[in-house]
């Protein structure tokens, strides 16, 4: 069973992203699409930050060569 992460807390705890924007984003939430955008580079980030984005899929080349 995998462990539940608040990652807002958690980037709130570590002041990587310690603003006021970036703060207010991450207490409240989102209000329109650009600040989603925004929230989600932020997640994004965490997940570097973690080491949690090596285990992403690798993309397949392999099917892009010719049979020929």
């Amino acid at each position: 069973m995998k462990e539940e992460i608040d990652w807002r807390k958690e980037l709130l705890a570590s002041k990587k992203f310690n603003d006021k924007f970036s703060r207010n984003l991450l207490e409240n939430g989102a209000n329109n699409y650009m600040q989603e955008i925004y929230l989600g580079y932020m997640y994004s980030r965490w997940r570097k930050i973690r080491g949690l984005d090596k285990s992403d899929p690798v993309e397949n080349k392999g099917q892009m060569k010719s049979s020929f």
